[in-house]
């Protein structure tokens, strides 16, 4: 089980990371041929600034994640638990909207984002079990939360 976990979350990070990194050209190796396919995401217009306090948002969830998964391969429930709570959770999700432009995002941007910190919450309320059976479906959840909005929404200078 744990395993299991461990694999999708390094397919998750990997898909994250490609998804946030700058595109880089494969042009110069030899026996690759690059593949081009559009862009269909829907882009969020924010300043310099914004845009990068975004994206440190999102690495904060994407390290968050990682020790969540962490504190459950030893076991330490109250660890994930807190760790879920604090840091993916509502709470976040408040402190987050203070500190950006939240006008600037689509209204079904901030419907994601409420389900994401709603998982979490689910996340965390199942962390008391210490039953992997109960938590990792509800781990589950936050990860597809976090994929949606990755696979909906960019971010673009305004």
């Amino acid at each position: 089980m744990i395993r299991r976990v461990v694999l999708s979350l390094i397919f998750f990070s990997a898909l994250l990371v490609g998804g946030c990194a700058e595109q880089k050209s494969v042009s110069g190796l030899s026996g690759v041929t690059p593949v081009h396919l559009p862009d269909v995401r829907t882009p969020v217009p924010l300043e310099a600034d914004a845009r990068q306090e975004h994206r440190a948002v999102m690495l904060q969830h994407l390290e968050t994640v990682q020790a969540i998964v962490a504190a459950l391969a030893d076991e330490d429930y109250r660890l994930a638990q807190g760790l879920t709570e604090t840091h993916l959770g509502f709470f976040m999700h408040r402190y987050a909207m203070v500190r950006r432009q939240p006008e600037k995002f689509p209204p079904a941007y901030h419907d994601l984002a409420l389900a994401h910190h709603a998982a979490a919450e689910k996340l965390a309320d199942a962390m008391p079990s210490q039953d992997l059976k109960q938590i990792m479906p509800q781990l589950n959840h936050v990860l597809k939360a976090c994929v949606a909005c990755h696979l909906e929404y960019t971010l673009h200078s305004s």
